[in-house]
């Protein structure tokens, strides 16, 4: 008799070979190559680098192709790293890769319902339409006295505590999105809340970094006990926040309370119509303050490493408001729609250092064969868009390491409509934050420039390239100088905002 071992192993081979079989059968009976790739082993696939893919990836996209392959263990990923090719695939092809592939980790962390990683289907319809229903831009219009108040914030704690520019940028976008989600509104620096979600996020990004867990290409090892223990004592630590967090809203409802209108209120009160579980509904409402409050807060800080390093370009997008809001007061929401050069800086930012540079955080999954240029894309692929890589086509982008807000711009002083950043994702799988998030950008873009005269600290020049290795990635702690220009003082910047927003 074989022991239950023995069973075991047995049955575990018989799986492999299976799998093994059907691939080969499959790949005999397909007539058209896969795109070149670098090449790999054929268990165990194209070694990946343990940091900065984004890197690797634009250095195959100039030896492979615009499309390549990377292959092993008879799983096939497709990565685009330019425009056009993009358009083509991700966009026009949007239906075949709305879903996503099984990430493993990702799905232990999140107990399968964050929706950046949910694949398509009853669940993943079900938060989209609850999430896009609730971030359509008329409804995102009604929290503009609230984006401008803590903007307002965000600058006067800067003038505080200068040093501590890249927390006050984290704290600004926390703050946005914690009433967005829940209502409320963090006054201080180090809440609980906010330190705890933080916390989330860095789990999630480390977790998520290519090659870091081998379980996504040896699927059997879920089933080994305690290798999955870490991802799920995060997985409760989130959950049981997310929980706390919509239960205080439920709360206020029960007795009474005035609770300001928000997505997890929207979530509670139309509970039957979304048909989401308890559980559901909190995941979701915790995913949009945590996913977008990181996004932004990296983004502004960006802006300001990017106006320190590139003081010609600060000076246009200064000049620009000048000349159309003038010195007396600082601008507003309603003002963004009149300054083009600023959003082209801002669209730079998205380009020059994209959050989700290398694209495998946000990974698509295609749902029948695609035939691109006489090479096969196999159904059941991963697709990826490498964010870093298509920014950087110089077709579209010439010279695409300068920073050059200029590139989006036409003869007519507009903004070309013929360009697009992808750093929200590709076809139905957009980010439905994208309106409230670029306009925190561009608000906050537009007061720093406005106030301060951002330049790089002497004694501690920048490094463009030093950012936290990550699924989304951020910068490291940099220093720089914010010199007083609006007013003569810093006093002056504060009595100029004293009404702001109010």
């Amino acid at each position: 008799m074989f022991s239950l071992i023995e069973l075991s192993t047995l049955a575990t081979f018989l799986a492999l070979g299976g799998v093994c079989l059907a691939a080969i059968l499959k790949s005999s009976t397909s007539t058209l190559p896969l795109p070149p790739g670098p090449p790999g082993h054929w268990l165990f696939g194209t070694p990946l680098p343990k940091t900065y893919l984004y890197l690797k990836n634009e250095e195959w996209t100039k030896q492979y192709g615009a499309v390549f392959a990377l292959k092993g263990w008879f799983r096939t990923t497709i990565i685009i790293g330019r425009f056009q090719e993009a358009l083509e695939m991700m966009e026009k092809e949007g239906a075949v890769l709305a879903d996503r592939p099984r990430n493993i980790p990702g799905e232990t962390l999140s107990g399968g319902m964050r929706l950046l990683l949910t694949p398509a289907g009853e669940r993943c319809r079900k938060m989209r339409r609850a999430l896009h229903t609730y971030l359509q831009p008329r409804i995102v219009a009604t929290y503009d006295s609230i984006l401008m108040g803590r903007a307002r914030h965000h600058i006067l704690g800067i003038i505080a505590e200068p040093s501590k520019h890249q927390d006050h940028a984290r704290h600004f976008a926390a703050s946005v999105v914690m009433a967005l989600t829940y209502g409320t509104v963090p006054e201080r620096h180090n809440d609980p809340d906010i330190a705890s979600v933080d916390a989330c996020l860095r789990r999630l990004g480390e977790h998520l970094v290519p090659g870091k867990w081998k379980v996504n290409m040896f699927p059997f090892l879920e089933y080994v006990p305690g290798y999955l223990k870490e991802l799920r004592d995060d997985h409760a630590k989130e959950l049981a926040l997310f929980r706390q967090k919509l239960f205080e809203v439920k709360d206020k409802l029960a007795r009474g309370e005035e609770v300001p209108n928000s997505f997890g209120r929207y979530l509670l009160e139309r509970k039957g119509e979304l048909a989401l579980s308890e559980d559901e509904a909190a995941y979701l409402a915790g995913s949009l303050f945590g996913a977008g409050s990181e996004t932004t807060a990296t983004s502004i800080s960006v802006s300001v490493m990017a106006a320190a390093y590139h003081p010609e370009e600060q000076s246009k997008v200064q000049a620009e408001m000048e000349l159309v809001i003038g010195r007396d007061r600082a601008p507003t929401i309603a003002d963004l729609e009149n300054l083009p050069y600023l959003h082209a800086f801002v669209l730079e930012v998205f380009r020059w250092r994209p959050v989700g540079a290398d694209g495998f955080g946000l990974a698509h999954k295609s749902t029948k064969d695609i035939i691109w240029n006489n090479y096969l894309i196999p159904k059941g692929s991963t697709v990826i868009g490498s964010v870093w890589s298509i920014g950087r086509d110089p077709q579209y982008f010439p010279d695409p390491d300068r920073f050059n807000p200029q590139r989006w711009i036409n003869e007519d002083g507009k903004i070309r409509e013929d360009l697009r950043t992808f750093v929200f994702g590709f076809g139905r799988r957009v980010c439905p934050g994208q309106h409230i998030a670029t306009a925190s950008v561009l608000l906050n873009t537009a007061l720093l420039q406005w106030a301060f005269k951002i330049k790089q600290d002497a004694s501690n020049p920048i490094n463009v390239m030093a950012f936290t290795n990550s699924a989304l990635i951020r910068p490291l702690p940099f220093r720089v100088v914010f010199e007083p220009r609006a007013a003569e003082t810093s006093d002056g910047i504060c009595e100029l905002l004293e009404n702001y927003a109010l």
